[in-house]
């Protein structure tokens, strides 16, 4: 399995601890999830990309890419190799145009339902299918899906990138689940065109934060509001992060339970579709 990662504000942030200097940032994970890294960041609107196949513990790049990102949007992603050979093809995250997604799971027997899968995303998208892993045909599936509500390259909104993730959850499990003798897919999903960010916890642990017990840069931030230290009164957020766990620092974490949804659109308005349920907005109360 993988860990995943992602961020999303409304200022231009540096995420360096959370990739390299905290003591369980995503480079220390690497130790365990050693089959290549990938970070995406957002420059003007646009998605830069850098990923090897290589642990990003020892890579001198991850350690001088996590050092010099400052961006809105980042998406970062470490990988343990369940489908496909370990190459640059099938390192996360993967990328069509605006869009990136990192996948947290697996699909278990993936080579017998491979071209189920393949035969349920567009054709005019399936040609950009590089890889061998079940991870790049479902961003491909999702592509499909959210295609449904418009051109790909236009901005869309965070309802219709959460409609269009449950459908691809949905369509993958109804090719791949109920099999004999194998194990149901995995696949918490993590999506961004630099302005909406979106994911959906299928069966992996994911967890958010959108606020911290006490900003650090409190005094300085011109950006600063209530939501930046307490719960959103609004529905309004200054960042969202993402993240296979909860990272050290001052952020509160919140739990997600399978089928839970999380995204913030383009003016950062918050989508928790894990408090739709009272039960879990109980259990997600507490700080993690």
């Amino acid at each position: 399995m993988c860990r995943l990662f992602g961020f999303r504000s409304v200022i231009p942030s540096q995420v360096h601890r959370s990739l390299v200097a905290a003591d369980n940032a995503l480079a220390v994970q690497s130790q365990r999830h050693p089959d290549g890294w990938g970070v995406a960041y957002y420059v003007d609107g646009a998605p830069h990309v850098m990923k090897t196949a290589t642990g990003a513990m020892d890579c001198a790049l991850f350690q001088h890419v996590s050092g010099i990102v400052a961006s809105e949007t980042v998406v970062a992603h470490i990988r343990r190799a369940t489908q496909g050979v370990n190459s640059v093809l099938n390192s996360h995250p993967f990328q069509h145009g605006r869009w990136v997604m990192c996948h947290n799971g697996d699909v278990p027997a993936f080579a017998d339902v491979r071209e189920a899968v393949e035969s349920a995303i567009a054709p005019r998208l399936r040609r950009y299918v590089l890889g061998d892993t079940d991870s790049e045909r479902i961003f491909f599936l999702f592509l499909t899906e959210l295609a449904k509500y418009g051109p790909l390259a236009q901005r869309l909104g965070v309802d219709e990138v959460i409609t269009a993730l449950e459908a691809t959850v949905a369509r993958v499990r109804e090719i791949a689940d109920g099999r004999p003798d194998v194990d149901r897919a995995l696949l918490t999903l993590l999506v961004t065109d630099g302005t909406v960010l979106a994911a959906i916890h299928g069966g992996k642990e994911l967890f958010y934060s959108s606020y911290k017990n006490r900003c650090s840069d409190r005094g300085v931030c011109a950006s600063l509001a209530p939501q930046c230290e307490a719960p959103t009164a609004t529905g309004f957020v200054n960042h969202l992060i993402v993240s296979s766990e909860p990272l050290q620092g001052e952020n509160v974490w919140l739990e997600l339970a399978e089928g839970d949804v999380i995204g913030v659109d383009w003016r950062m308005r918050l989508v928790d579709g894990a408090l739709e349920n009272p039960q879990r907005a109980l259990a997600a109360a507490a700080p993690v």
